[in-house]
């Protein structure tokens, strides 16, 4: 797929990655259809797009909430024309450990806590493809792509274990996806960034920054531009399907 001719939408826009792959796709003149619930976040991303040759839409987006999903297609098929392109981008954390000693007793990991990464992380990307695929198929495009961005955490890592659960389980749906899809014209596939300088390490401590780059073979963190060239790599290359590329300086090997 021609980068030129992709219609995109890009869930978690207004911030980090999502607001890098929104740009990047506007810089090469596709259209993109900008979803998020930070609405102050995506008009500055109006604001930087401004004299890009790209279609930009933004609107806020839940994407838990079912209905607001099915109505964010509905307005970006209306404004964009045929979609060929999904990422699903958006994703929350909500970290701690499932139990821990503390001087009343044992405090636990709050369920709530653990249903809203879910809930986010794993429903939402399950309700933008439903409704992008369902839509596809509708309306016959041709060829069109699903990208789910999942994280090196999928394999696990001490305090997240609601967001590993939620990346590990949208890798099995990524695969599972691209065998039912393909027969459609809809491939499937992943990007699992490793840490990558974007503005959810501002709360980071240099120690704990150096810490993170020690544990990372090439030695420093990955940028937001490296993860877009693993997007556009499965964009582009219509032979790719239902695999994850991992972009993490060789953190997880194995």
């Amino acid at each position: 797929m021609e980068i030129s001719n992709v219609h995109a939408v890009v869930t978690g826009a207004a911030r980090g990655l999502g607001w890098h792959f929104a740009l990047e796709l506007l810089r090469a003149g596709a259209g993109v259809a900008a979803g998020d619930i930070d609405v102050a976040g995506l008009r500055k991303l109006k604001l930087a797009a401004e004299d890009l040759p790209g279609t930009l839409m933004v609107s806020a987006l839940d994407v838990a909430d079912e209905r607001a999903v099915a109505a964010f297609v509905d307005q970006a098929w209306s404004r964009l024309g045929k979609l060929n392109t999904l990422i699903n981008n958006a994703g929350i954390l909500r970290d701690g450990l499932l139990v821990r000693r503390e001087a009343g007793g044992a405090g636990k990991l709050p369920s709530s806590q653990w249903s809203k990464v879910l809930e986010v992380n794993l429903t939402g990307p399950f309700l933008m493809a439903r409704e992008f695929a369902a839509r596809v198929l509708d309306e016959q495009v041709r060829e069109a792509v699903i990208i789910n961005i999942s994280s090196l955490a999928r394999a696990g890592n001490p305090g997240q274990a609601n967001y590993a659960a939620s990346k590990a389980g949208l890798d099995a749906a990524t695969r599972t996806w691209a065998q039912e899809l393909a027969p459609s014209g809809i491939r499937v596939a992943g990007v699992a960034p490793g840490v990558i300088d974007t503005p959810i390490l501002e709360g980071v401590s240099d120690e704990a920054l150096a810490a993170l780059k020690a544990a990372i073979p090439v030695g420093r963190l990955g940028q937001p531009r490296e993860v877009w060239l693993a997007v556009k790599f499965i964009l582009e290359c219509d032979f790719f399907n239902g695999r994850t590329l991992e972009v993490d300086g060789g953190a997880v090997m194995g």
